[in-house]
């Protein structure tokens, strides 16, 4: 018996998709490992709520009244994945977690996953020493990451200041504008930068924009990178076939 779930997506659109992407690709990856045929019908019910939400940096960057823009959308979002039965709630956003403890204390009925806390997990478990963030400035303002990773005893590279604004032309000039290969040499020039000065660090792409500008990027092809969204999707995905405890 599996478990409706949701996911909190539209930040931006293009990213809540591929997240839905990741979670059938996690569920089928627990189909097989419980030796179970992957068919249609046995692919847990799941919502996706994609909703316009201010943007996120910017409001964690005003003081007063801005810095709350974002959360009333989540909630109302939240509030409709809750109506249609869902479980467990994933948001596909890094930056938007900073307004988890809100999201979490409105709805307590929900389990809403931490996705900067399921990737430091995930790699504490795989025996990660180094680790370097590539992020928005809404993410490294609110320590998501650094916060998350001391907790599991893993220190916290971040890119130098200039390097920032290389990620953020990325995201939004890049795929946030549908310009592809701008936003494939804007992270990987970052990437790059990160690992001849950290060494053989894990990178992770702590925005949801990073791995769609880097898939099937031969630039950083030897680098040892982490799409959080796709270990948040895991484990959205044992939540669904009733496995509560992180593999």
């Amino acid at each position: 018996m599996t478990q409706v779930v949701g996911i909190l997506g539209g930040m931006g659109p293009a990213a809540g998709a591929d997240f839905v992407r990741l979670f059938v690709q996690a569920c089928t990856q627990q189909m097989r490992a419980r030796g179970e045929p992957v068919r249609d019908q046995s692919f847990p019910e799941h919502w996706l709520a994609q909703v316009p939400v201010p943007d996120r940096t910017e409001a964690l960057a005003s003081a007063g009244q801005g810095a709350h823009q974002p959360l009333e959308p989540m909630l109302q979002a939240l509030g409709r994945l809750a109506a249609l039965g869902s479980r467990t709630v994933a948001i596909a956003c890094n930056t938007a977690h900073a307004w988890h403890a809100n999201l979490q204390e409105r709805f307590p009925q929900v389990e809403l996953l931490h996705m900067a806390r399921e990737t430091a997990r995930h790699l504490a478990a795989q025996g990660a020493t180094g680790v370097a963030l590539m992020a928005t400035e809404g993410t490294y303002l609110i320590r998501l990451y650094e916060q998350a990773l001391a907790q599991e005893g893993l220190e916290c590279h971040v890119p130098l200041p200039e390097e920032r604004e290389t990620i953020t032309r990325g995201i939004f000039e890049g795929v946030k504008a549908g310009n592809m290969p701008l936003a494939e040499q804007c992270f990987s020039e970052v990437a790059l930068r990160l690992a001849e000065r950290h060494g053989p660090v894990t990178i992770i792409m702590g925005c949801t924009e990073v791995p769609l500008g880097l898939h099937g990027s031969a630039a950083v092809a030897g680098l040892d990178l982490v799409d959080p969204a796709q270990v948040l999707a895991a484990a959205l995905a044992r939540r669904a076939y009733g496995a509560h405890q992180p593999q």
